[in-house]
């Protein structure tokens, strides 16, 4: 007997397509819809500045940009021209960002430089929001505040290795008049400063080479992320004309920024903009070994800890004591054994140390040396006082297991600028503007915020890393 055909309704048929269709979107665009609301997370004076009369309603929306814009970081898609290629073949993708008209290349670009402020300020609300969730995933690592430089590559033709090989040449040419002359040294001094086509890209070593990029500096806590992005821009050089100092004897050359003289104006600018944010502990690499630092970083900024190896080329060194600052052996300059932290009531804070040849034996220690330079048996005993040299003891003892284990979390800023860098396309960029790398730079770290959102509201914050590990989890 055949079966009679069931009649539905055009309700019935609707309802049908859309749980179909519900059932078969990306997880990515799910789990976006689901746990981010992008329309509360923008700043109201964005939604202002974008939504201001301009004599004719706008065809795109705000959100509808950032969405969009979020996605291609998070896909790692390089160039505009792909992004607009994808969601005009994704009707998901296209409904996710709300795009009833693809917009071209030519207005992603002038959203990017119309609103690269709007950008940070949408970046400093996020920074606000996960600070409590940072401090949930390890109040101990969150307390940490990690500082380094790096320079974001333009696409300009000093990039393209032919310009170096045609410099190399000429360099070679000088080389046949002059036998002492070594080209592949001197074909640095026929680089130019700066770029032709942006004078902001300048002449940097980055990453084992040499390249022509504009300079950022970033930091963020002891988990990786990011806290604050500070970009050496024209607008920042105006804010602080002190950090600059012009490269070489004309007076027309752009001025650069060195890593430590940063140091100051951005912490100075992160503490402005985020008041109520605080930490104790601060990490940097060499670059920051100077006095003026330490005593900015303690004395300003209040940190109680710096962790910063010492630089070489600052080397020097109390009587007794090593480049470290670490007490010796009078006798055969073995540096001695950290014991820890020492003090007592209406006494100041110092750190111990006790001879190498020193053994433990039950609840004291005995001096195994053969020709000991002091008369207990103890052994020679050593006190440093931080608040007396504050470089040689920032807080924590140099050279101690500890500083070495609190040492190695600074690599966690290394991988969130090579996350930036690398995942989130920012090396391959197509645009020389400055403004636009500005607004990228800004976006990489919108997104690697929104991923740590993204992880607390689905209960993975194990995941905050990553938010393609978040996608597949």
């Amino acid at each position: 007997m055949r079966n009679r055909p069931v009649q539905m309704s055009l309700f019935d048929i609707h309802n049908n397509i859309s749980e179909l269709m519900e059932q078969q979107k990306p997880e990515l665009i799910r789990l976006l819809e689901e746990h981010i609301d992008f329309e509360s997370l923008i700043p109201l004076g964005f939604h202002l500045k974008f939504y201001c009369r301009m004599g004719r309603k706008r065809i795109y929306h705000l959100e509808s940009f950032i969405r969009s814009l979020v996605l291609q970081k998070i896909l790692g898609i390089p160039s505009d021209a792909l992004l607009i290629s994808i969601l005009q073949c994704s009707r998901e993708l296209q409904a996710f960002c709300g795009f009833k008209k693809i917009p071209d290349a030519s207005q992603f670009t002038r959203f990017r430089e119309d609103y690269a402020d709007c950008l940070a300020d949408f970046f400093h609300r996020l920074v606000e929001l996960t600070e409590p969730v940072c401090r949930e995933i390890n109040e101990k690592k969150a307390d940490y505040l990690m500082y380094d430089t790096t320079g974001v590559e333009l696409p300009v033709a000093e990039n393209n290795p032919k310009f170096l090989s045609t410099k190399l040449k000429e360099a070679k040419k000088i080389a046949k008049g002059n036998p002492d002359y070594d080209p592949y040294k001197g074909v640095y001094s026929l680089l130019p400063d700066a770029s032709r086509a942006n004078s902001d890209a300048r002449q940097q070593y980055i990453d084992g080479h040499f390249c022509y990029a504009v300079k950022a500096g970033i930091a963020t806590n002891g988990l990786g992320i990011v806290r604050h992005i500070s970009f050496f821009d024209e607008d920042f050089r105006n804010r602080h004309p002190e950090v600059c100092h012009a490269k070489g004897d004309s007076p027309e050359a752009m001025k650069e920024i060195g890593d430590s003289s940063s140091l100051r104006p951005v912490l100075a600018d992160f503490r402005k903009i985020h008041p109520c944010l605080s930490y104790r502990t601060f990490l940097g690499d060499a670059a920051f070994d100077s006095y003026d630092n330490y005593a900015m970083l303690k004395d300003e900024m209040g940190f109680e800890r710096v962790c910063v190896p010492l630089n070489k080329r600052n080397a020097g060194k109390a009587a007794g004591t090593d480049a470290s600052g670490t007490p010796v052996c009078p006798v055969d300059g073995t540096p001695f054994r950290y014991l820890g932290k020492s003090g007592g009531k209406n006494r100041s804070m110092r750190f111990k140390w006790v001879c190498h040849k020193s053994e433990a034996r039950g609840n004291t220690r005995v001096c195994t040396c053969d020709h000991p330079c002091t008369k207990s048996a103890y052994g020679k005993c050593a006190y440093t006082y931080p608040g007396k040299d504050f470089r040689l003891y920032p807080g924590i003892a140099r050279g101690t297991e500890h500083w070495k284990n609190l040492y190695r979390h600074r690599v966690a800023i290394e991988r969130t600028i090579n996350l930036m860098k690398g995942t989130f396309v920012l090396d391959s960029r197509r645009s020389h503007c400055t403004v636009s790398a500005k607004a990228d730079l800004y976006l990489a770290g919108i997104v690697q915020l929104i991923g740590v959102l993204l992880a607390k509201s689905m209960h993975k914050i194990e995941l905050y890393k990553s938010v393609r590990r978040l996608i597949v989890a």
